[in-house]
């Protein structure tokens, strides 16, 4: 048992040491406050290269640029606003983890939504005005054909 909880300790401690090495010391704000801004930046902002990450968690060149060009214009005094603002006007909503409500993002979202329920209404119109009908009754040749297949006898 106390091998099991020396190895959880071990690992735990392991993927500390590695978390903290992934970020560059010298790259750091100097002031807290602005570091904690742009880290709170990075949560937020897509790294364009991995797509499925934020640069926060990326180490794809792209992502490291993307890193220290918000801590660069927080540390000239921007706003978090006026960055998102600079990186969606240079990348897109795509480069926002959590884009801004607009009307583009509400058609994609609103679509499918519209799309079920449209057709949900077809459906109810067709059954309405289709109502489920007793079936034709059969010919006389049919009802011959149906009664030598019942006795097996050959068409």
């Amino acid at each position: 048992m106390r091998a099991l909880a020396r190895v959880a300790l071990a690992a735990c401690a392991w993927m500390v040491l590695c978390a903290a090495a992934a970020d560059d010391p010298a790259e750091r704000l100097a002031n807290p406050h602005q570091e904690a801004r742009a880290r709170a930046l990075f949560r937020d902002v897509r790294c364009l290269v991995c797509q499925s990450e934020s640069i926060d968690q990326s180490d794809a060149p792209l992502a490291n640029d993307l890193r220290q060009l918000i801590r660069r214009r927080i540390a000239a005094g921007r706003t978090d606003g006026q960055i998102r603002a600079f990186l969606v006007s240079r990348y897109g909503q795509f480069v926002l983890l959590t884009p801004r409500l607009s009307a583009g993002n509400a058609v994609l979202w609103a679509g499918p939504a519209a799309v079920v329920a449209g057709g949900l209404a077809a459906l109810a119109l067709r059954r309405r005005s289709d109502p489920q009908r007793e079936p034709a009754p059969l010919s006389a040749e049919e009802e011959a054909d149906l009664d030598a297949l019942t006795r097996g006898e050959p068409v």
